[in-house]
C-alpha cells in the first residue's frame, strides 16, 4: 500500500506536526506500506519529500524539497485534485494527516481529501469541525448530556468594539480563568488569568490567532486523558487513561514540548476502576456525539472535592511526540506504535468501504 503522511501545514502548530510526523513515519512498517512523504509549507505550498526522515522535525527537509522540485517538477510536482499521474489518488491509496491546528485539524484537508476521493485516517469533516471549535464542541458535548465547565464565547469583534462589555460579560465566571483562540491546538495563545484587570491583554493575545475567542473557568482538579478508537458505537476502544502534572503554571506550549524535565506524565493514571470505567463511557459518547471517527484523544479534569468528571475537550489529530499521551497510552494498554498505525490505516479503510457502498 502506498501510504501517504502529510505534515507541516499553515498553522501555528507546524513545528508540532513535523515531530509528530517523523514519530509516525519511523514507525510505519515499511514492509507492508510504500511511504509517501508530503510536506505542506507554513505558506501553504504542498511539496513531495524523499529526502532524510531526521530532517522533517527541525525543518530542514523544505529547502531539499524545495531544490528536488527545481530540479525535476515533472517528479516531485503533486495536482491535489483530478487524475493524470500527479494528483493524489495517483501518487497514493491512503492518507494519514499528521498537522495540527487549523487548516488540517479543523476539517479543511478532510473535504480536500473527500473531493480527491482518497481515504484517509481519522475523523471526517464534520467531525474535525465541531471538535477544533472549543465553542462548538462545548455546545455539542452539553447537548449530548455530558459534563463541561462553565464557559462564555466572545468574538474578535466584540472586544475590539467594547472590551469593557467583553470584560462584563466574563463576570460570570470565578477567576481563574482561562482564555483561549477557540480553533487552535497545543496550547497556542492560551492565557490564564487571575484578575478582571488582567483580562483585556489577554483576550488580545487569543484574538491574535482566532476571531472567535472563548473563556473558560479554571477548574481545581487532575488532568486526566483518555485515548479513543473505532468508528461506530460497536467497535470503539478506549486505552488505559494517562495522567499529566506539571511544575508550570499550566499545560501550556512550553510544558508540553520544551519543559520535559518539569512533566510528569502517569502511566496508567492512579483512579478506581469504577472512575476509570465512568471516563471509558463518557469519552465514547462525547466521541460519537462530535461524529468523530478513526481516533481521537479525549481530554478530562476529575475535579477536587466533587470527584466528577469534566469534559474538556476531544483531539481529533493527537500529537505524537515523545511525551505525547495519544501513543503513549496505546503503548501502555499493549498495543505498539507501528500497530496504532496499522489500526488508522484499518479503520479508515473501513470508513471509506462503508461511505461508499451502495445502497439498496
Amino acid at each position: 500500500m502506498r501510504l501517504a503522511i502529510l505534515f507541516g501545514g499553515r498553522s501555528g502548530e507546524h513545528e508540532v506536526s513535523r515531530v509528530s510526523a517523523t514519530a509516525v513515519i519511523n514507525a510505519a512498517d515499511r514492509t507492508k506500506y510504500e511511504l509517501v512523504l508530503i510536506g505542506i509549507t507554513k505558506s501553504g505550498k504542498w511539496l513531495l519529500y524523499d529526502g532524510p526522515v531526521d530532517r522533517i522535525a527541525g525543518g530542514e527537509w523544505e529547502a531539499i524539497a524545495e531544490a528536488a522540485y527545481a530540479k525535476d517538477p515533472a517528479k516531485y510536482g503533486v495536482s491535489l485534485l483530478g487524475t493524470g499521474g500527479r494528483s493524489l489518488k495517483d501518487l497514493c491509496d491512503f492518507v494519514i494527516p499528521v498537522i495540527h491546528g487549523p487548516n488540517c485539524e479543523d476539517g479543511k484537508v478532510q473535504g480536500l481529501l473527500e473531493l480527491a476521493d482518497v481515504p484517509y485516517g481519522g475523523s471526517g469533516v464534520t467531525g474535525s469541525a465541531v471538535c477544533m471549535d472549543k465553542i462548538i464542541a462545548k455546545s455539542v458535548f452539553k447537548d449530548a448530556g455530558l459534563p463541561v465547565g462553565p464557559y462564555v464565547p466572545l468574538m474578535r469583534e466584540e472586544i475590539e468594539a467594547d472590551m469593557d462589555a467583553a470584560v462584563r460579560a466574563v463576570s460570570v465566571l470565578r477567576y481563574p480563568v482561562f482564555v483561549k483562540p477557540a480553533n487552535m491546538g497545543s496550547s497556542v495563545g492560551i492565557t490564564k488569568v487571575r484578575a478582571p484587570e488582567d483580562l483585556p491583554s489577554a483576550l488580545k493575545e487569543a484574538a491574535k490567532h482566532d476571531r472567535r475567542l472563548i473563556v473558560e473557568q479554571g477548574v481545581d482538579g487532575r488532568e486526566i486523558e483518555i485515548s479513543v478508537w473505532g468508528n461506530t458505537a460497536a467497535d470503539l476502544w478506549v486505552s488505559c487513561p494517562g495522567e499529566i502534572s506539571y511544575k508550570a503554571d499550566f499545560y501550556d506550549y512550553n510544558a508540553k514540548y520544551h519543559d520535559e524535565d518539569g512533566l510528569t506524565l502517569t502511566l496508567p493514571a492512579d483512579i478506581p476502576a469504577e472512575k476509570r470505567a465512568e471516563m471509558g463511557e463518557l469519552a465514547k459518547r462525547a466521541f460519537l456525539a462530535s461524529d468523530c471517527a478513526g481516533f481521537a484523544r479525549c481530554d478530562f479534569f476529575l475535579e477536587h472535592g466533587t470527584d466528577r468528571w469534566i469534559l474538556n475537550e476531544i483531539n481529533t489529530l493527537p500529537g505524537c511526540t515523545s511525551v505525547s499521551m495519544f501513543p503513549l497510552m496505546w503503548m501502555e494498554s499493549g498495543r505498539s506504535f507501528s500497530e496504532l498505525v496499522d489500526r488508522i490505516v484499518e479503520l479508515g479503510i473501513a470508513r471509506y468501504a462503508e461511505k461508499n457502498a451502495p445502497r439498496t
